[in-house]
């Protein structure tokens, strides 16, 4: 049974899906980017349905400025009130859940990594967001792949004899990669690793083709961050397609199982 319930937040009045189950351990899930909070294609909502049918309670929510939320929309970087306002109203509308895991996409990982004060159990955080573009072009480890797979394309080498290239795009391809290639990390990944040390059970979603996930794989190289990670071969960043659903549902199932304990 999916409810819809109101919650305060800083004087605002957000808006959240409970998707009831009679399990005790919980997945709360932010949303990316200005996404509501059913997700790109109903993703979210598919999802939320199909795991409470396997007994795990689901909420979801609009942040301020959102869908259904009132108040002024800032972004995922002050969300944070946000997300600690979700896991309040989460355990009151599920007073059996003792364990909640958190899991994001894109920036709403980011988001649910910088901000999640301690709340959660587990973070699941899928293609995090490490590398602010504001150039127009994709982040450069995205651009280097391209370019790799286009060399071992004999088609593309008939475009680019055959004018079919447009080197205007390619000359600031090539250009963005040369100005990238120092090893120092951004203001973002500092953080974000730094907060990822601190996070030893953390599980990482990768969709393998998509450039926010290839920026944050190369990022990661450089900070030598070597996390629990988990690869789905698609190109999808919203893991659109129905092989790519699947693989993303079994990997959360699998990191809303408790942590094994360690061995002393």
């Amino acid at each position: 049974m999916r409810r819809v319930i109101s919650f305060a937040c800083e004087g605002e009045t957000l808006f959240g899906s409970v998707d009831e189950a009679p399990g005790t351990t919980g997945l709360l899930i932010i949303s990316g980017g200005n996404e509501i909070r059913c997700g790109a294609h109903r993703g979210m909502a598919i999802l939320a349905a199909e795991l409470a049918l396997l007994d795990y309670p689901v909420f979801r929510f609009d942040r301020r400025g959102i869908g259904d939320s009132s108040g002024e929309n800032g972004g995922f970087t002050s969300s944070g009130a946000d997300i600690q306002a979700a896991v309040a109203a989460f355990r009151a509308a599920a007073p059996q859940v003792n364990r909640i895991v958190g899991f994001g996409n894109c920036d709403a990982a980011t988001a649910l990594l910088l901000h999640h004060g301690g709340a959660f159990d587990r973070l699941i955080l899928a293609n995090p967001w490490v590398a602010p573009e504001t150039d127009g072009l994709p982040p450069a480890a995205a651009i280097r792949s391209r370019y790799r797979e286009r060399m071992r394309d004999p088609a593309s080498w008939v475009r680019l004899l055959t004018g079919g290239v447009n080197f205007g795009k390619l000359m600031g391809g090539i250009a963005k990669i040369a100005q990238t290639r120092s090893p120092a990390l951004s203001a973002l990944e500092t953080k974000v690793f730094a907060k990822l040390a601190e996070t030893p059970n953390a599980v990482i979603i990768l969709a393998s083709g998509d450039a926010t996930a290839l920026a944050f794989a190369d990022a990661a190289a450089r900070a030598g961050y070597a996390g629990n990670r988990v690869e789905i071969d698609t190109p999808s960043h919203s893991f659109a397609r129905q092989a790519d659903k699947l693989a993303l549902r079994q990997a959360i199932l699998s990191a809303l199982q408790p942590a094994a304990p360690r061995s002393g």
